[in-house]
């Protein structure tokens, strides 16, 4: 059930509408600032289209178009116009808002960075994506880790960027910090479709949570954005899916977060995510909890290495145009410590 896209809202129901948003170019200031008029006129779209909507959701690239572009002029800051302009709109309708912004990054390359504003006009999540879609994006690698935050009726709500998505540990660390809700932004073109839609299924049934996905949508007159927004359910059925490619539609459901937390209490079967770490119970009181796992320890030892570690082709941007880095992660980071 989604509640006829939240039109029939629950008591415990979170409405959420992911907006398709129209593949925007942005290469100076003044086209900068349409793009802001734009969104903030979707965010009093999705209260119109939806007096029940609790979180209205814009895709990754929403602000700033597929152009990889990171020119400073164009670039965006905490305190800035731009966030200021979606925290006036998150109050004006009375709505939560899910926000992207390449942010102005004075140590290195931007960040690609997403925020969440509540009704009342506070950032109440801010992440910097993890896994930038390498060797295509040029961003820094976040370094915030992953916050999960009490959003709309008590709901835990997670965010993490398009790529992240494909990692299977994104997703777990979510949920193991307590995301009954994960959102995922995304500028995703046609070629990834089908892997889209089957990481977000598996992404929800791995770990007994919602999640809501969303692309850009339309085309640019360069890239081809596909939309498809998907709202999966803990138990990997979708509940809304914008298959239609239209660009600006808003694509909602109601989701249940107290199902969820039910589900993760109740299941034996499947229940995943409790069962990582308690693998064999039947057999063994509690089950066996060391960590079997090779690429676990050796990444947290530093020493992580495939086996075909070196006949790896792309190990940086050049393929891309971009030049090939010689700065370590964190080497400023340390320096402005020292």
């Amino acid at each position: 059930m989604n509640g006829l896209g939240g039109l029939n809202k629950s008591p415990n129901g979170v409405v959420i509408g992911l907006v398709q948003l129209q593949l925007p170019v942005v290469a100076t200031r003044v086209d900068l600032a349409r793009q802001t008029d734009r969104i903030v006129a979707m965010v009093a779209k999705a209260r119109a289209n939806l007096p029940g909507m609790d979180l209205v959701v814009f895709p990754e690239y929403a602000l700033h178009g597929l152009s990889m572009d990171t020119n400073p002029e164009i670039m965006c800051r905490l305190d800035g116009p731009e966030v200021a302009a979606f925290k006036a709109a998150c109050v004006a309708h009375r709505i939560w808002g899910c926000f992207s912004i390449m942010e102005y990054n004075p140590n290195g390359n931007p960040y690609n960075s997403g925020l969440i504003i509540d009704d009342q006009g506070e950032i109440r999540l801010y992440y910097r994506k993890l896994h930038p879609w390498i060797p295509v994006e040029p961003w820094e690698p976040g370094d915030l880790g992953i916050p999960v935050i009490e959003g709309p009726k008590g709901a835990r709500i997670a965010l993490i960027i398009c790529h992240d998505g494909m990692f299977p540990e994104m997703a777990r660390e979510c949920a193991y910090k307590g995301a009954e809700i994960m959102i995922r932004t995304a500028g995703y073109t046609a070629p990834i479709r089908e892997a889209w839609r089957f990481t977000n299924q598996a992404n929800s049934f791995q770990n007994l949570m919602v999640t809501a996905n969303v692309c850009m949508c339309g085309s640019d007159g360069m890239f081809d954005s596909m939309g498809e927004g998907m709202i999966v359910n803990f138990d990997g059925t979708i509940l809304a899916h914008g298959t239609t490619g239209r660009p600006n539609e808003i694509i909602t459901a109601e989701v249940r977060p107290d199902l969820v937390r039910e589900a993760r209490i109740h299941w034996g079967v499947e229940n995943n995510i409790y069962q990582l770490g308690h693998r064999g119970y039947v057999a063994v009181k509690g089950g066996a909890q060391d960590c079997p796992y090779t690429f676990m320890t050796d990444m947290v030892a530093g020493r992580y290495r495939l086996p075909w570690e070196d006949q790896v082709v792309h190990k940086d941007g050049t393929s891309c145009g971009f030049p090939a880095p010689t700065r370590l992660y964190g080497d400023r980071r340390a320096e402005a410590a020292e």
